[in-house]
């Protein structure tokens, strides 16, 4: 028989090791794109958000749908845009057919930002999960997480 309270320990750590990996990854990337271009990790994450709903219909997004797709709250998304806003890399507007609905896109500006950074944004998490990878407890989440895209396995890593 197994002792529950080994199995909610083992979730724990599991849950450490992937908010470390996530942490790493964050600021390993943050160190990055900051200095060369200027944005924040979040904020790049808002901007690839709007620009790939260009891939698809509408171009836009919700704020409540932004802030759902960045993991923020509504009021930290709400800051966060007023800042890309200001910068000139994001426009907002009503929704014609629910005024209460405000839409937010990216700018010609916001996109040219979003691809002048994102080399240096796929460099910088190809060089934390390399990272990461050579740690044993983050070794898995690595591997999980190149799984999900069929990515690359990490330089020097075996597959």
């Amino acid at each position: 028989m197994s002792n529950p309270n080994s199995a909610g320990q083992g979730l724990a750590q599991g849950w450490c090791a992937l908010s470390l990996l996530h942490g790493r990854i964050e600021s390993h990337i943050e160190r990055a794109l900051q200095p060369k271009h200027e944005l924040s990790v979040r904020e790049y994450s808002v901007l690839n958000v709007l620009s790939g709903q260009h891939d698809g219909e509408g171009g836009h997004l919700r704020m409540n749908q932004l802030a759902d797709s960045v993991v923020l709250s509504q009021s930290a998304t709400t800051r966060l845009v007023n800042r890309l806003e200001d910068r000139g890399l994001l426009t907002r507007y009503l929704c014609l057919t629910d005024r209460r609905g405000i839409y937010t896109d990216v700018t010609d500006a916001g996109r040219a930002l979003l691809a002048e950074a994102r080399p240096t944004h796929d460099a910088a998490l190809r060089e934390a999960l390399d990272e990461a990878a050579r740690q044993p407890e983050l070794a898995p989440l690595v591997s999980a997480v190149e799984a999900l895209h069929g990515s690359p396995a990490p330089t020097g890593v075996p597959a």
